[in-house]
């Protein structure tokens, strides 16, 4: 055990690391509880996480806008059914504002190291040119998809034009008459294609696995709706409730994938009708069972491929040149930009940034997920004591809006603070033996559904195939089950002897 506690400028009763929708979220419900005494801690200048670093051009949300916002703190006047970037980050933005939540940020605090004190029940917070911080709770919320996945390609360093991720999008440099290759075909690419088309001279989509795109429902709310909304909160609820019970339908079809064969029926109709091409519609078709990997939403992505100047290819590129990209068939593409829209990375070691992250008796977190991340709910992990996680293993959505997840796992939490504070201990932990049975429930759950018998491998997975992203079932019963804390799971810790017999 490091002693850097002399070094430690602040103490805080709550550390949040990240200021993207869960930490804020956490941290209104912590001063809605009359609690005040914590920290954000965000690695850039400002808050907003996925929404402050995606702005590539079509950049939008998968989950409806009255769904997609706190129930807590509503957005009355959201333009359309499904809200735009700038439009999400605009409402970030405003409820920061609305809960002088910047007062409680400390920006530029990106963490290099977290480490639980046995002795005194604490976790020190070391930090890039900053100094360490010591909270009693550390609570995760920078969730598992920040890092972005760039793959090497053989003979990049060679090339001469531009390149970037697409969450890194350089707004600076003008697409306006360059040739342009787009690699990857996933979540961010499907969005940023069609807009690019547009005014590229040439665009070629570089396809290694075709993905199912549904049709988005593109309307707007009118402005007799938004006034309704606004003088009516239950109005907004029941537009709310609807839009909840018509995803959580979706369960249906991924619990029982012979179901989801008919929706794929439809599926398949939807590209033969926007493709005019019909091989080209073929190679657009995918190979395995619809939501197997994760289903995407356009309905300008398809089309797309009517231009003439996009090409869709499907050989694997095989080397960069200075001013192009190869093949394997041999065929060299000269491009003056290339793009990644390869996504995040996923390997459940990061899940939770790079820094090493020591729990009780110098377990490394890492470590500790060498074989798969496993925790309780996704919000607690054996031997990590007073360590929360919003979207932790296994409460990722195929299905619904992940921030209903998010409120069900930060009152969960609210309540763990509150009951060590009401027992007058100084930590919680989860019980061994609790944590390893739900795990092995959830995988129990996972089997059958189109997650894993779907015939693919998807960033849901592990190389081994273990899914530890999902949650298996229906939303409103992980609601039902968090709603209120099993204090019997849990070992409360008054002291480091305690902590060391708990744990026998």
């Amino acid at each position: 055990m490091r002693d850097v506690s002399q070094n430690a400028i602040q103490k805080t009763k709550v550390a949040i690391i990240g200021a993207g929708f869960g930490g804020l979220a956490m941290s209104i419900r912590l001063l809605q509880s009359q609690m005040n005494d914590f920290v954000i801690l965000e690695k850039t200048n400002d808050v907003g996480g996925t929404w402050r670093e995606n702005q590539y051009p079509g950049a939008a949300c998968d989950v409806q806008s009255h769904m997609y916002s706190l129930s807590f703190a509503p957005k009355t006047d959201w333009s359309k059914r499904y809200a735009e970037a700038d439009e999400i980050f605009e409402y970030i933005q405003d409820i920061t504002q609305q809960y002088k939540l910047k007062d409680y940020c400390k920006f530029n605090h990106e963490v290099t190291h977290a480490e639980f004190d046995e002795n005194r029940n604490v976790w020190l917070l070391d930090f890039k040119d900053q100094p360490s911080i010591e909270a009693q709770f550390v609570i995760f919320a920078s969730g598992p998809l920040h890092v972005p996945q760039i793959p090497h390609l053989k003979g990049i360093e060679k090339f001469k034009g531009k390149v970037f991720h697409s969450s890194q999008w350089d707004h600076q440099y003008s697409l306006e008459g360059k040739s342009v290759a787009s690699i990857g075909t996933g979540g961010s690419a499907i969005q940023y294609i069609p807009e690019i088309a547009q005014e590229v001279k040439q665009l070629y989509v570089f396809q290694r696995t075709a993905a199912w795109v549904i049709p988005r429902d593109e309307r707007k709310y009118s402005q007799l709706s938004k006034s309704l909304f606004k003088a009516s909160n239950i109005y907004r609820q029941i537009h709310r409730t609807r839009l909840y019970w018509t995803n959580e339908s979706r369960v249906v079809p991924i619990v029982q994938p012979q179901i989801m064969k008919y929706g794929q029926k439809l599926a398949e109709a939807f590209i033969r009708f926007q493709v005019k091409d019909k091989e080209l519609a073929k190679k657009l078709t995918p190979d395995f069972v619809m939501g197997c990997k994760r289903i995407l939403i356009s309905n300008k992505y398809f089309p797309t491929f009517n231009r003439k100047n996009v090409e869709l290819i499907t050989d694997s590129v095989q080397e960069i040149t200075a001013n192009g990209i190869i093949t394997k068939d041999g065929k060299e593409r000269q491009i003056d930009c290339l793009i990644y829209g390869t996504g995040f990375i996923t390997d459940p070691r990061i899940y939770l940034k790079h820094f090493d992250c020591v729990g009780r008796n110098g377990i490394e977190l890492k470590q500790a997920w060498k074989d798969g991340a496993e925790s309780y709910y996704g919000v607690s992990t054996k031997n990590f004591p007073n360590l929360f996680q919003l979207l932790g293993p296994n409460t990722i959505l195929g299905h619904n809006s992940v921030i209903f997840m998010i409120e069900s796992q930060v009152n969960y939490i609210l309540q763990l603070i509150q009951t060590v504070d009401k027992t007058g201990s100084q930590a919680v932990e989860i019980k061994k033996e609790v944590q390893d049975q739900f795990n092995d429930r959830v995988q129990e759950q996972l089997k059958g559904t189109v997650w894993q018998a779907g015939g693919c491998s998807s960033w849901y997975q592990a190389a081994d195939g273990k899914n530890f992203s999902l949650w298996p079932t229906y939303t409103w019963k992980y609601w039902l089950e968090t709603r209120k804390v099993n204090v019997a799971d849990y070992n409360f810790i008054h002291t480091a002897t305690n902590a060391k017999n708990n744990a026998a």
